[in-house]
């Protein structure tokens, strides 16, 4: 494991993984699908209400629901898979099967569309918000697993720079799929294309094949994982359990790392969420279309870019809890600012706002929460476990709470702000956190 730490060409292929499956989270949770998904929802007839299975719901609402339950799923799921990586030491096999899943889903999504009369055959419906669930839960194994290797591959003084080029790969490579996909679907008739959905669908293939190939260079150059059980043990699989347990216990007496999840947690609600949400209340609030959408998320993009660097740069001089509160800080203004936006340029500067944050509020948790696993542990998909269960389950309270909150008031406004709260509760626990930090956090 040592010979890999620090190793450049370990740490660009790790970093790839970023490149391959942030495709999906571009694309997919933030600009073409959602556009799509509420433009071929929404009729003449019913307005923004669909029926799934029977049952009705605001379209987005149904689409926040559906998420959760993706997340929740994975939430329930990750700690028996990691702890098993560990026990076993094949966590590499996960990100493989997580990725084919992930990529196979996306490409499902192409058979999400309408019939020739404009409405949706038996079933159509249903496919699209199940294919685009379990997208989710492929992105959420792989990235898990991914992350997991952070601590093998880089140390700690490391791991603050290695997190941000893993974002930074993410946001580079997303974006320039991005533009391709932006280029079929904005200019059709380049490629002969008459019907006004396939670009779209086309557009959700390609994320998938782009997922699914830029992914083997991870899988041809990161270590398999190494076991952790003796080999006279004749323990099972089922043994996971047991093993995360073993972490939990270990948790419990990292005070500092205790009360770091606890504010990554609220924090987590209303960064994800945002981020799941922005390109739905883009559309539904201010009604800009896919091609502004598009732009919208483009500039998000390359300003996490620089998001991320200039994090991890104000952390060497600030410290990495100081520099956290800062951001929160500012994502609350954000909430506040989403619930009066009037016109489409106030959402590009929010949107240029919000992508100088969320790259460095993502990147500098990831390596904040490296830091203070204790040195040495080969438990690192199972430690790993915890900080995305954490992150899943305030994803699932994020989304239900602002399809909840939209349904119950008919506005999705209000569910921006009510995000409002969570941040603030973040930045609470920061300071506690801050109050009674070890030199580590230095």
């Amino acid at each position: 494991m040592q010979s890999i730490k620090n190793n450049e060409k370990v740490i660009r292929s790790w970093a790839m993984f970023d490149w391959a499956n942030s495709a999906y989270n571009l694309v997919i949770t933030s600009t073409i699908f959602p556009a799509y998904y509420t433009i071929i929802t929404t009729t003449k007839q019913n307005g923004d209400k669909v029926s799934f299975f029977g049952f009705k719901f605001v379209n987005t609402a149904l689409s926040n629901y559906s998420l959760a339950v993706a997340y929740l799923i994975m939430a329930a799921l990750l700690p028996l898979l990691s702890s098993t990586a560990d026990y076993r030491g094949n966590k590499k096999s996960f990100m493989k099967v997580f990725t084919y899943i992930g990529g196979i889903a996306c490409m499902g999504l192409f058979f999400f569309q309408k019939n020739a009369q404009g409405s949706f055959d038996p079933g159509r419906l249903e496919l699209g918000v199940i294919c685009a669930a379990i997208a989710a839960m492929g992105y959420i194994g792989g990235v898990m697993f991914s992350n997991s290797y952070l601590p093998e591959i880089a140390s700690v003084d490391q791991q603050d720079r290695v997190s941000a080029k893993g974002f930074a790969y993410g946001y580079i490579g997303s974006v320039i799929l991005q533009i391709l996909c932006f280029i079929v679907v904005l200019k059709p008739d380049l490629f002969g294309i008459t019907d006004g959905y396939l670009p779209s669908q086309i557009s959700f293939v390609m994320v998938g094949l782009w997922w699914v190939g830029f992914a083997q260079i991870p899988f041809n150059v990161l270590p398999k994982g190494n076991p952790n059980y003796d080999k006279s043990s004749t323990r099972s699989a089922k043994s996971g359990y047991q093993e995360l347990q073993k972490v939990w216990n270990q948790l419990k007496q990292i005070e500092i790392l205790k009360k770091f999840l606890y504010a990554f947690f609220f924090y987590s609600i209303g960064v994800q969420t945002i981020m799941l949400v922005a390109a739905s209340f883009g559309e539904k609030v201010l009604h800009l279309g896919t091609s502004k959408l598009i732009a919208t998320i483009l500039i998000i993009q390359l300003v996490a870019i620089l998001g991320a660097y200039v994090m991890s740069l104000l952390s060497r001089k600030m410290g990495n809890i100081r520099v956290l509160m800062f951001v929160v800080f500012i994502w609350i203004g954000v909430c506040i600012a989403a619930y009066f936006i009037a016109n489409e340029y106030q959402f590009y500067g929010l949107a240029a706002v919000v992508g100088l944050i969320m790259g460095g509020i993502q990147s500098l948790s990831r390596s904040t929460y490296s830091k203070f696993l204790p040195e040495n542990t080969t438990d690192t998909a199972s430690f790993f476990s915890f900080y995305d269960v954490t992150e899943k389950v305030a994803i699932v309270i994020g989304l239900a709470t602002f399809a909840f909150v939209e349904e119950q008031s008919n506005n999705i406004r209000n569910s921006a702000l009510g995000l409002s709260v969570f941040f603030l509760i973040g930045f609470i626990l920061l300071y506690v956190l801050l109050k009674t930090k070890s030199k580590e956090l230095k």
